[in-house]
């Protein structure tokens, strides 16, 4: 044993002696500390506290809390006493070192400070400092993204408990590998390098990850292959997954996108009907954006353009035939051979200009017959139109379609304004809503007609701007409302049935026309009784509102009673004024007779 620790030994044995001896207490509470105190002199004073001074600057400014590194002075059975260089010694229970039997005296330790109490003692823990220590390392291997050698303890629901600085760590199952691990007990009892990925620091759990490390590498050995590729090269690989806009190639630990449109030169509507899962094939790489790591292939461009096998007498002018195989918006391709196409743009689908989209010409797979108004075999553009196979129906459209003609159409379309009516192809009108009938109140003119019913019209006026015709179908026959407007005037009282009720009121139709609808304010369908008309019951009605412009006539079954009994009223009243008027006469005349004859007497 070294002569340091000796000297310990002797430090420690003389300690306890003094802790041991027992003072006389009588002797310790007579004793006068401050008569001892200030006996001294103000030399001796000053003295005294500069050596406090001195004293107490010697001392180590000790907290709570907070881990100290130690030296063990005594053990006994159940106590270590541990000198951490302040005025008192402190101790910690022998069952902190149980898992370590290599202690001895004059070993060095980090302990924490507890507590100390109110006499100066200091309560030490090795097992708190040791925790706080390993959870500092924790914390800090986090923050550096350090990599941890780690024991894994046992298996547990979702994963793994892996040990680090003798602190449990959650390993989630889906964080073990980078393919999905099913049996976890494989990995009991055994190291692994793991990184810290989340601390929480209320519930001090940690979670831990292996395949971030093993991404790290594979990301590192990715970066290290697409450095060495170029635009143009010629790669094997695999198909690894398919998706509707493509699919992902495995390059041997790259993935590299084939999109749709790089697969085949005509156009296809899936993936699958060009390749297949885990079918090996020769690509050529388009494109490597080595910042972002991304890597664009091709398989179509291992085979020969079909614009090269385009027949080189094609031009302006020309005349094709081609299958409809795309849609959009603006107008449709049209495959003039396998992978070459043309655009049909929808104003150059007809003459007429009512086509709102390109579903309404022609749907995929239409077979059909253009000519290129448009090509460029560079560019590899072409374009069609249809139309241009026919002269334009508007050209002396005045001629055809004079005003006031009669004409037979086809019913197209319905808006939210009328009918569209097709007369010939590239010519078409359009009837609108107050001009289908002169007297059915139409709400929409599906309730008149049905797609691809004949109609016959008269051309109202034609506008050659817009190419489009006004057509109507009611002035094909006499307006009736010139004939309603002396039948059925304020006044004048028909015989109806009540078509239809309804909260406002209801609707009659005269006996005498059937075609003609007349509306009865709830208020006019109370009868004699007090109760209402029903639906389906007939009786008289009087005329109180005709109008000829908005095709209105409104009548009242009240007015025909009420009417009446006002007449006799009135009759009465007026009688019964013409009595008292007569009366009242007969008396002034008496009185001016009276008053003149005493005139005449004066």
């Amino acid at each position: 044993m070294s002569n340091q620790t000796e000297e310990i030994k002797k430090k420690s044995s003389f300690s306890y002696e003094i802790r041991n001896e027992k003072l006389n207490d009588q002797e310790t509470k007579s004793f006068d500390w401050t008569k001892y105190e200030t006996h001294l002199d103000n030399e001796m004073q000053e003295k005294r506290k500069k050596l406090e001074e001195i004293y107490t600057k010697t001392l180590p400014k000790v907290q709570e809390l907070e881990i100290y590194e130690g030296i063990i002075t005594h053990i006994s059975n159940k106590t270590i006493i541990v000198d951490i260089g302040f005025k008192a010694e402190g101790a910690i229970s022998i069952s902190e070192f149980r898992e370590n039997f290599n202690i001895e005296i004059g070993s060095k330790i980090e302990v924490m400070v507890v507590k100390i109490d109110h006499k100066g003692q200091c309560i030490l823990s090795y097992q708190k400092a040791k925790m706080l220590r390993n959870w500092q390392r924790i914390n800090e291997a986090y923050e550096k993204s350090e990599v941890i050698l780690g024991y894994v303890a046992a298996r547990t629901k979702g994963g793994l408990i892996v040990e680090i600085f003798d602190i449990e760590c959650f390993l989630p199952g889906s964080h073990i590998n980078v393919k999905p691990v099913r049996d976890y007990d494989t990995y009991v009892g055994k190291t692994m390098e793991v990184k810290v990925v989340k601390i929480n620091q209320k519930t001090k759990n940690v979670v831990v990850s292996h395949k971030v490390l093993i991404e790290r590498d594979i990301e590192e050995q990715r970066k290290e292959m697409i450095s060495k590729l170029d635009k143009g090269q010629v790669l094997e690989g695999k198909i690894k997954n398919i998706l509707p806009y493509g699919a992902f190639v495995d390059l041997g630990g790259v993935d590299a996108l084939l999109h749709i449109t790089d697969m085949s030169w005509p156009h296809i509507n899936h993936p699958t009907e060009i390749v297949q899962l885990e079918q090996e094939l020769k690509f050529v790489v388009l494109g490597v954006d080595k910042d972002k790591n991304r890597v664009q292939l091709g398989l179509k461009q291992l085979q020969p353009h079909p614009w090269n096998s385009l027949d080189k007498n094609l031009k302006v002018g020309s005349k094709i035939k081609g299958k409809v195989s795309v849609l959009a918006d603006y107008g449709a391709f049209i495959e003039i051979i396998p992978g070459v196409e043309a655009l049909l743009h929808i104003s150059e689908m007809s003459w007429s200009t009512d086509l709102s989209s390109t579903q309404d010409f022609v749907q995929i797979g239409d077979e059909l017959e253009a000519v290129i108004l448009t090509i460029d075999r560079q560019e590899r553009k072409m374009s069609l139109s249809v139309k241009q196979l026919t002269l334009d129906p508007w050209i002396k459209i005045e001629e055809k379609y004079p005003i006031g003609s009669n004409h037979t159409g086809i019913v197209k379309k319905f808006t939210n304004f009328g009918v569209l009516l097709e007369l010939e192809q590239g010519i078409s009108g359009v009837i609108y809503t107050n001009d289908l009938s002169w007297t059915k109140k139409i709400k929409h003119s599906s309730e008149f007609c049905n797609i691809n019913d004949k109609l016959e019209v008269i051309i109202l006026a034609i506008d050659t701007q817009t190419r489009r015709l006004n057509l109507g179908h009611k002035q094909l026959t006499e307006n009736p409302w010139e004939k309603y407007e002396k039948i059925y005037y304020e006044g004048s009282v028909h015989n109806g049935i009540i078509s239809d009720l309804f909260d406002k009121g209801a609707f009659v139709k005269f006996t005498e026309d059937q075609k003609i609808e007349a509306f009865a304010p709830l208020r006019f369908l109370e009868k004699k009784d007090g109760t209402l008309l029903k639906k389906g019951e007939r009786t008289d009605f009087k005329v109180i509102e005709f109008n000829k412009e908005t095709k209105k006539i409104v009548i009242s079954h009240t007015s025909i009673y009420r009417d009446k009994n006002q007449k006799k009223e009135q009759k009465r009243i007026k009688n019964r004024k013409f009595e008292r008027s007569t009366l009242g006469d007969i008396e002034g005349l008496v009185k001016l007779k009276e008053q003149i004859e005493k005139e005449k007497n004066k």
